[in-house]
């Protein structure tokens, strides 16, 4: 390995070139990373759900979830299929094992529903759902205003949603909440009757009328010209006056004169308010290359133009944000980072007591760092809480290498010897050291990378590999930029002559146990590549040699007096062994603690079944609890299904969400705990859970599949582990997903009398 310093040192403006670039496109990198919480991850499943109105759970399944289960069987790198079957509504998970290209798995997916569209039920359409971290809304905002209701649904969606969707590393706006309008068509079945019409008449002049046909094209006076037939319905008015074909009368009568046509409100399917106060929600979503922290704060610098862009004392509240926990987290470990930084250098000074020394070593530092950026970027990794606390970690690791190699140089300079051989003997004999050194630590981490499958593995890989990039780059510095950087920073010492070795005024002779310490002066080994001017032999002063330094005077005693009681020190070690295993043993497990973010999810859970007016009764007194509490700011409520095909899939029914947004400035776990006590003093009002951010995904929550052989079965093993698991000290709730089963009316036809 010391052919690198042989050959940097050869190629010195070479390497002074490479370090420049280094930096350069080390800057770049870094200015270019996207800022995340934690890495973003593709889970590799695939989501199929279906919705079949009025159907029953055993319709359901019968007719929709088993012939789609059964139709995916086959795919490649499919590990395991769930189907749910709820009223009205069918979900299947496919599961992939991970790595496995989640893009090309559900078009796979997609072609196996093509194939059995003809026998699943005409009016079920499945819908094919991916998911991933960068689905999770970036920022969500809450809207109030004095407008009609109808007037801010159609501003916002014509307006809001439109800038929004403009802005840079935005890829999706959803609207939840907003009102909504339909016409309605109610026909009269004395006029129909009068008129020898029917309601088919209606849904034949609808077909028939309101589209825009493509006609071909006519040419006339040298321009040839686009012909289009037909205009749309813009209004109840013009629907109203569609005339009916087939009636009795000289006259056709037009579907005003036989129905009523009305513009009316959709019915209510969800509740939103913030603070008390009824709103409407947007929920902004960034792109997979989007930068987190960005969109946020381009968001955010356009609420003001957005909301006197809507008028009507319209007012944007931000409910939730990713921004503002991400920033506090990378901050937090810039600083770190840069105080190990500051404090190495202190160290190294210390130790060294050698500014020049210092400042080589301490350009490798950010040198190292650098290189690691550059590979992070190739990578396609973020600037993230994981990647981060790895680099953190690697911070005090990459200066070990150049420590090293720097003292042996400082050595061998100090000994007398000319400058370039000397630091080309100093390389080589410790080259093999560093090299070992830094490989046994990659090889710590580098097998996380490796072999490490699942969850856990995706999540852990990048930090994996950037502690992994970042000592291979501290080898790679020690061995060709620090002794460049040493030949041009560390002054040359003359030998100093003497013509015997101790004179009568000179210092003492040295005993036996001083020449037992020190090791002999080093000299250049032969073979080493001789430079000129370099002087054959030199003969050192004997003070050199024996004269301890301020670190050899307080390890020596202490190395003497472990050798001296060698059965003390195994005592000791296994005592500290011993009792570091039992600290360990005591301390919490979990996969990601508490993000330190200000927001606070509480839902709040209802029989299946319950009425919205119910949920929306129930929620209030929840909602006005958690506004009385010291800390909360605002209090975001959502009832019902809104916003993607998957939160519906999965909402359960009967469940309302409050999105809690608190004081950063509080103690957020203290806080959490108060918000859980305040909430198990509520009673009968469905069941509460509370849950901190963590992280984007990862939750405390433990889950059991239990499977038998007989609904009944299941259902009795279900409500005997579930009354068991409730009285567990550490759960907050416990629920079953089988005691949600929707109620639904079943009709019992007797065959005998309907024939």
């Amino acid at each position: 390995m010391h052919l690198f310093s042989v050959f940097s040192l050869r190629n010195r403006s070479l390497i002074a070139l490479l370090t420049v670039v280094i930096a350069v496109f080390g800057g770049i990198a870094l200015s270019a990373f996207k800022q995340e919480l934690i890495p973003s991850l593709s889970l590799p499943s695939v989501y199929i759900v279906t919705s079949y109105p009025g159907a029953s759970p055993d319709v359901v399944n019968t007719d929709v979830s088993t012939p789609i289960e059964s139709a995916i069987q086959g795919l490649e790198n499919l590990d395991s299929t769930t189907a749910t079957s709820n009223t009205s509504a069918s979900t299947v998970t496919a599961s992939f094992a991970y790595g496995t290209d989640i893009a090309t798995s559900e078009q796979k997916v997609q072609l196996a529903l093509d194939r059995i569209k003809t026998t699943l039920p005409s009016t079920v359409t499945p819908q094919v759902i991916t998911f991933s971290l960068s689905d999770l809304p970036v920022i969500q905002l809450a809207v109030t205003s004095d407008l009609d209701k109808h007037t801010l649904a159609s501003k916002l969606a014509s307006l809001t949603v439109t800038n929004l969707k403009q802005v840079a590393g935005v890829s999706d706006v959803s609207l939840l909440g907003a009102a909504s309008q339909r016409v309605t068509i109610t026909p009269d079945a004395d006029k129909l009757k009068t008129d020898g019409l029917t309601s088919q008449a209606i849904k034949t002049a609808l077909g028939a009328n309101g589209t825009l046909l493509a006609s071909g094209s006519i040419t006339e006076n040298s321009q040839t010209l686009t012909v289009q037939s037909g205009s749309k319905l813009t209004t109840t008015a013009e629907i109203a006056a569609l005339p009916l074909l087939g009636a009795r009368a000289a006259t056709a009568p037009t579907i005003g004169d036989v129905a009523t046509v009305a513009l009316v409100d959709d019915p209510t399917s969800g509740y939103s308010r913030v603070n008390g106060r009824a709103a409407v929600s947007l929920n902004v979503t960034k792109a997979a290359a989007g930068n987190t922290v960005t969109v946020s704060n381009l968001v955010r610098q356009d609420i003001p133009k957005l909301e006197a862009q809507l008028g009507g004392n319209t007012k944007f509240t931000v409910v939730a944000d990713q921004a503002p926990s991400i920033t506090q987290s990378i901050n937090s470990l810039a600083q770190e980072g840069g105080l190990g930084l500051l404090f190495a250098v202190i160290v190294i000074l210390f130790f060294l007591f050698s500014i020049r020394s210092t400042l080589v070593t301490a350009i490798s530092i950010p040198v190292s760092v650098l290189i690691t950026f550059i590979g992070m970027q190739a990578a396609g990794y973020s600037l993230n809480i994981i990647t981060l606390a790895a680099l953190t970690i690697a911070i005090g690791r990459v200066v070990d290498d150049s420590i090293v190699v720097i003292e042996n140089i400082k050595r061998h300079i100090g000994l007398g010897e000319e400058k370039l051989p000397a630091i080309l003997t100093a390389v080589r004999e410790v080259a093999t050291a560093v090299t070992a050194s830094t490989i046994t630590t990659v090889a710590v981490f580098l097998p996380i990378a490796l072999f490490v499958s699942g969850l856990t593995g995706e999540l852990f890989r990048p930090f994996a590999l950037t502690v992994t990039m970042a000592l291979l780059a501290s080898l790679f510095v020690a061995l060709t930029i620090v002794p460049v950087l040493a030949y041009w920073f560390l002054p040359s010492k003359k030998p100093r002559k003497h013509a015997g070795i101790a004179s009568s005024e000179g210092p003492p002779p040295p005993t036996e146990e001083s020449r037992a310490s020190f090791p002999a002066p080093a000299t250049v080994a032969p073979g080493a590549p001789s430079m000129p001017g370099t002087p054959s032999d030199t003969v050192l002063a004997e003070d050199d040699l024996e004269r301890p330094s301020r670190l050899q005077k307080i390890y020596l005693p202490i190395i003497r007096w472990t050798l001296r009681f060698p059965a003390v020190v195994l005592i000791i070690a296994i005592v500290l062994l011993g009792a570091s295993g039992l600290a360990a043993s005591g301390l919490k497990t979990n996969f990601i603690g508490n993000s330190g973010q200000n927001t606070v999810t509480v839902t709040q859970t209802l029989p299946r079944g319950t009425s919205l007016e119910a949920q929306d009764s129930a929620a209030r007194t929840v909602e006005s609890t958690l506004r009385g509490i010291n800390g909360v700011r605002t209090v975001l409520l959502t009832i019902g299904s809104g916003g993607s095909s998957l939160r519906a899939a999965f909402s359960g029914g009967g469940s309302s969400t409050f999105s809690v947004t608190t004081n950063p400035d509080f103690d957020q776990a203290k806080l959490q705990s108060t918000v859980t006590a305040k909430l198990k003093q509520i009673k009968g009002k469905g069941q509460l859970a509370v849950a901190a951010a963590q992280g984007g995904f990862a939750s405390s929550n433990i889950e059991i599949d239990i499977t038998a052989g007989s609904d009944a079965d299941l259902r009795k093993a279900s409500d005997s582990i579930l009354a068991k698991v409730k009285n567990l000290g550490p759960v907050s709730s416990a629920t079953s997903n089988l005691s949600a089963s929707l109620p639904y009316i079943a009709v019992q036809i007797d065959r005998a009398k309907a024939a």
